[in-house]
């Protein structure tokens, strides 16, 4: 009796680890989808039923319209708007300091994962104190003569089980780099050191 109960408790536990990162992971998804969606659908304003005058909610029209924007932004910005446009826009920008502010550091960030020019692309190792504790990084500016300190990078440390972060600035020779993918060693990370290394 003791051996099935023993079996079957490790079944539950392999069982456990499959299902509960898969549900968490589909959650968190299905609620990041149906929030936007929720916030971006407007079949309620634009459609309402004739027999009960209530408004029509049709299921995925938000996620459907923030598709369709991000595409025309992509087709206007590549053939329609021009340099002179692009400046009046950057100009008008400057005047509204917060604005300027989000809009700069969100376009940044965003870049970093999905521009031409990746960040978060380049792991290293650094040794952070005289104990020899290292932390694991990723090199976001390589040139930091702007900032009067040449010899020295921009290294991004990631928290564990966060989306925020670091950066440090610390001299090129302590920064040792690492052979592994940047996806690897960011989900390395990310995840508290339990994954991402195979």
């Amino acid at each position: 009796m003791k051996q099935i109960a023993r079996a079957l408790l490790r079944y539950f536990i392999k069982g456990l680890l499959i299902v509960v990162p898969l549900g968490a992971a589909f959650l968190l998804i299905f609620w990041a989808v149906k929030s936007i969606d929720d916030a971006l659908n407007l079949s309620g304003m634009l459609w309402t039923d004739p027999k009960t005058g209530k408004p029509v909610y049709i299921p995925g029209l938000g996620i459907l319209n923030v598709l369709v924007i991000i595409l025309v932004a992509g087709i206007l910005v590549t053939n329609v708007v021009t340099d002179p446009i692009k400046r009046w826009f950057y100009r008008w920008l400057n005047r509204l300091p917060l604005l300027n502010f989000l809009y700069s550091s969100i376009k940044d960030l965003t870049e970093a994962f999905v521009g031409e020019e990746k960040k978060f692309n380049e792991p290293v190792l650094v040794e952070v104190n005289e104990f020899g504790l290292k932390k694991i990084g990723f090199i976001v500016q390589k040139d930091l003569s702007a900032l009067n300190l040449p010899g020295d990078v921009a290294v991004y440390f990631p928290y564990s089980y966060s989306f925020a972060g670091q950066v440090v600035i610390i001299s090129a020779d302590k920064v040792k780099h690492i052979d592994k993918s940047a996806a690897d060693m960011m989900k390395f990370v990310i995840s508290g050191g339990v994954s991402g290394l195979h």
